[in-house]
């Protein structure tokens, strides 16, 4: 049985007399003045027709979007949400679990928080932003634009520790399939990691091109292997219902690594054998997130995961964010960024301020086109300072104030988890990432409302 809310709150403990205790009482109170957030997540928990008035006693879609408050600014794993949870009383208090409730366990949290989408929370973030506005926290008229990188859950890619998951991953497959079919393998998943490791701690270039040479050997013919079972499992006849879905698993695991596995064989032999430079688009960097993009930033570092570009308001809080796609040069979005604030507030800002790497002639009278009155880049690169605002001091003002804007994406890396995201697929990382900036912007109005 699933509800928004309990049609009956429940008897909970009072709030503390703390600073901490407050502000969940203040983010608690908004919450429940803003009924539509709970609105659109009960619309995701139900989506996919799960009936809604049998079965036992469910998570509330209310529960649902305060425990994602709370583990994300906690930077709670399950495990630790679910023991805060139950041994917190000002977390079962803002979580509406009542003084003899029990509190729901890891897998339930889990199962629960993945099934809300990344549009249900950005459109809870035009919510919070909205309702800024409107009690004159934030109004909109100053904004600063800049990106950052939030990394994927991956270790660092290398062609021999890539080529080692393939062959584990799908030896790992085979032997279910094994167990499950009687289909015969030789798993070489002992000798890949070896040579894994004596590539890794090899200083001899020619030493290290035999032992890649080996590990493409192991791979190529595990490859070949799970294509033999993946043609087991389709002749497969299921006696029961379990077989059949291990089946149905394992054929679904075994298309999706085969050709993650064909393409890691390819670049690594293209990178090793025949000295090329493998554009980073044809690359992959995990089996396991196959979406991560290669950021190289400011031609020094090089992070793995996707790039975000931010704009923030005077208030510090994150009025809107763009999870790009690839590694887009900075002054091809500022355009898009100023059109999704006038969307956003319907007007256009009065003032924008962005990063020297936003610059450029066209970025400038496009923006003032919208209506804009003053941009100000933070360096110049060949535009005067008059064609950009009314006047000096007005400049000096904006560059200031853009710089707040580090403050803020250091604000979400360090408390909301934004500098790692720690969920599998592209959907759950962008789920992720709006849940850490709608958890900054309801802590954030609390406390301008508290001040």
């Amino acid at each position: 049985m699933r509800r928004t809310i309990q049609p009956q709150l429940p008897i909970v403990h009072p709030h503390f007399e703390h600073e901490h205790s407050r502000e969940l009482r203040v983010m608690s109170e908004i919450l429940d003045e803003e009924k539509e957030t709970v609105a659109l997540v009960y619309a995701d928990l139900t989506r996919f027709g799960a009936k809604t008035d049998i079965g036992r006693e469910g998570m509330t879609a209310e529960q649902v979007l305060r425990c994602i408050v709370i583990k994300q600014m906690n930077g709670f794993s399950y495990e630790e949400l679910a023991f805060h949870l139950a041994d917190s009383r000002s977390y079962r208090t803002f979580c509406r679990f009542g003084i003899g409730d029990k509190t729901p366990k890891k897998p339930t949290l889990q199962r629960n928080i993945k099934r809300v989408s990344p549009d249900t929370m950005e459109a809870i973030n035009r919510i919070l932003v909205r309702r800024a506005c409107k009690e004159g926290i934030e109004k909109g008229r100053k904004v600063r634009i800049d990106c950052t990188v939030t990394e994927t859950n991956i270790h660092y890619p290398t062609d021999a520790w890539l080529l080692w998951d393939c062959v584990r991953v799908l030896a790992r497959d085979m032997c279910q399939v094994r167990e499950l079919t009687g289909f015969s393998f030789s798993d070489h998943s002992r000798r890949a990691k070896r040579r894994h490791t004596g590539i890794n701690d090899c200083r001899s270039e020619k030493r290290r091109t035999k032992l890649y040479r080996d590990l493409l050997k192991v791979t190529l013919k595990t490859v070949s292997a799970a294509d033999r079972a993946l043609e087991a499992l389709k002749h497969y006849q299921a006696l029961d219902f379990e077989s059949l879905v291990l089946a149905l698993t394992l054929e679904s695991q075994l298309k999706h690594y085969i050709p993650l596995t064909r393409q890691v064989i390819s670049q690594a032999e293209r990178r090793v054998l025949l000295g090329e430079s493998v554009p980073s688009t044809e690359k992959i960097v995990s089996i396991f997130e196959p979406h991560t993009d290669i950021i190289k930033k400011d031609r020094r570092d090089t992070l793995y995961g996707h790039k975000l570009s931010l704009s923030s308001g005077a208030s510090g809080l994150v009025l809107d964010c763009v999870i790009l796609d690839g590694n887009p040069a900075d002054s091809s979005l500022s355009v898009n960024m100023v059109e999704r604030q006038a969307d956003l507030y319907g007007r256009p800002p009065r003032q924008v301020a962005l990063d020297g790497g936003f610059a450029s002639t066209t970025n400038l009278r496009n923006i003032k086109d919208l209506g804009v009155k003053d941009v100000a880049f933070h360096k110049r690169r060949g535009l005067k300072v008059s064609d950009m605002v009314k006047s000096s001091w007005v400049y000096k003002r904006l560059r200031n104030f853009r710089a707040g804007i580090e403050g803020v994406i250091s604000f979400l890396k360090r408390c909301f988890g934004l500098d790692r995201c720690t969920w599998r697929s592209l959907r759950s990382f962008k789920a992720y990432t709006w849940s850490s900036i709608v958890s900054a912007n309801l802590l954030l109005i609390a406390r301008h409302k508290l001040n």
